[in-house]
């Protein structure tokens, strides 16, 4: 599975071919990172620590989701479920399609080519700051549970699943592997308030 991927599919068959081989599902950095093994040619081939290169880099995986999104829920092939850290194909349900599409500002975002182009690091920082402004704020659980993909109750929370889901976001995110100082930061202060809510 360590072959290169074909150069003549677009990003989104690349992304489809990834996560058929990863029935589990697979985080965008993952995703981000088997990309780059195989030698796309859609996405940027440089240092992830630069910010702007790790928005585009970002911003263009989630383009090529949300299109494979909908031209998968028009089949009626398969349905994909999109967040940063689990990218997964399910089954086809009939009916939920339209629902998805219908009010989803996130794909909004994501298939308006204008945000990638008009995107300067100035916006990627205030991008960051008004997170930890979340954070800071009234909604600082639901802000740190997303950062943790434990927002969607689909198992009961506890500080044992909660810690466990830590240990494996600070593996897959150390600057010693190819992660973020920033994004380990991010990862840190989001324990911090939940041991505060689940202690």
């Amino acid at each position: 599975m360590n072959s290169d991927l074909d150069p003549s599919l677009d990003l989104s068959d690349q992304l489809l071919e990834l996560l058929r081989g990863a029935p589990e599902g697979l985080s965008e950095h993952q995703l981000i990172l088997a990309l780059k093994a195989r030698h796309s040619t859609h996405i940027p081939h440089l240092e992830l620590t630069d910010k702007l290169v790790l928005f585009r880099t970002h911003f263009l995986v989630f383009n090529a989701l949300y299109h494979l999104r909908d031209r998968l829920n028009g089949s009626g092939d398969a349905q994909l479920s999109i967040s940063p850290l689990c990218v997964q194909l399910l089954p086809y349900a009939p009916g939920t399609a339209a629902a998805l599409s219908e009010l989803d500002p996130l794909r909004d975002y994501y298939l308006d080519l204008k945000n990638l182009r008009d995107t300067t690091e100035e916006d990627v920082e205030r991008l960051l700051a008004s997170f930890w402004t979340r954070m800071q704020g009234s909604e600082e659980k639901l802000a740190a549970l997303e950062l943790f993909g434990l927002h969607n109750g689909s198992q009961p929370l506890s500080l044992a699943v909660i810690k466990q889901r830590y240990r494996q976001l600070v593996s897959q995110h150390h600057p010693d592997r190819g992660g973020s100082t920033s994004r380990l930061q991010s990862i840190n202060k989001a324990m911090e308030i939940l041991q505060r809510y689940y202690s």
